[in-house]
Parts: C-alpha cells; sequence; structure tokens
C-alpha cells in the first residue's frame, strides 16, 4: 500500500466520523465558547469543512488559497457543505497519481505562503488538524445538551457501540 492509499483509506475512514460528531452539535450551541479564546463549535466545523475544500483545491491546482472558516447556518446546512466537501476529496483521491501526490505544493494564506511540501505531506497535516479540530469539538457537546457519539470505541453516551 503507498502512503497516498493509505491517506485514502484513512480519509475515508474519518469521514464518517466526523459526520457523527457534526451531527451530535446542536443548533443551539453553534456560537457557544466556554471561554473568549476558544473557537464556537460553528468556527470549528467550518474549519474543517475547509480543510477538505482546500484538499479538493490542492488535488486540482497544486495550491490551497486557505479556508480558515467556511460560513454556514444550521447543522443540517454544515453536514450538507461537509459531505459535499468530502464526497469530492475522495473522489478527486481516486484519480490523483503518484506523482501529483509527491509533487510540491503550497498552502496559501492570504499572499503568504503559510505551508510549503508535498501535496502528501500537506493533504496529511490538514487531516490530522481535522482530527484534533474534531476533538475540541466533542468537548462543547456534554455542555450545550448534546451526546459524544462512539468514535473510535464506546463513549459514555454511546456504549457498546464502535
Amino acid at each position: 500500500m503507498t502512503n497516498k492509499q493509505f491517506y485514502a483509506a484513512c480519509c475515508g475512514n474519518e469521514g464518517g466520523l466526523f459526520r457523527k460528531v457534526f451531527a451530535a452539535v446542536p443548533d443551539s450551541a453553534l456560537d457557544t465558547r466556554p471561554e473568549p479564546k476558544a473557537r464556537s463549535p460553528r468556527e470549528l466545523m467550518g474549519h474543517m469543512i475547509g480543510h477538505d475544500q482546500d484538499c479538493v483545491e490542492l488535488i486540482e491546482d497544486g495550491v490551497i488559497h486557505h479556508r480558515n472558516v467556511v460560513p454556514f447556518e444550521t447543522v443540517e446546512e454544515a453536514l450538507a457543505m461537509y459531505d459535499e466537501a468530502h464526497g469530492a476529496l475522495v473522489d478527486k483521491l481516486s484519480g490523483m497519481g503518484d506523482e501529483a501526490w509527491g509533487a510540491q505544493a503550497q498552502m496559501l494564506v492570504g499572499d503568504h505562503v503559510a505551508w510549503e511540501g508535498s501535496a502528501g505531506e500537506i493533504m496529511w497535516g490538514l487531516l490530522f488538524d481535522s482530527i484534533h479540530h474534531r476533538g475540541q469539538l466533542t468537548t462543547h457537546l456534554r455542555p450545550n445538551g448534546g451526546k459524544v457519539p462512539a468514535l473510535y470505541g464506546p463513549s459514555a453516551d454511546e456504549p457498546g457501540h464502535a
């Protein structure tokens, strides 16, 4: 299995887990924040949606014009946007060759080059960053009346589910 194939498998598997956490966020909690420096669920979800959109752009163009937060109104809309972005990423990955995976790429924030590396390196980094932010998002669930879904094993809210 190549590095790109392993990424595609991991990315595909993680998609359903991102979806479970997004779906567990109550609409009433989208703009809550436990303390001023913390991102709200809306900001976290918009950031993760943007990462998948960034990866699609990277596959298509070799450069990312980073989407820090993609706007949406409701959890249902965020789920639809995530499904579209993640589906496009999985689809584009299947047609991405090993040469493109290893090609030099950039992530721009405004006009600033924030990251340079191989396309694969940047895509792995964005997946890991999204997983990190998904963990942050789960900390918003219980305090706002949501339930933490089982991800890699059971949770207190979903015992026995994996």
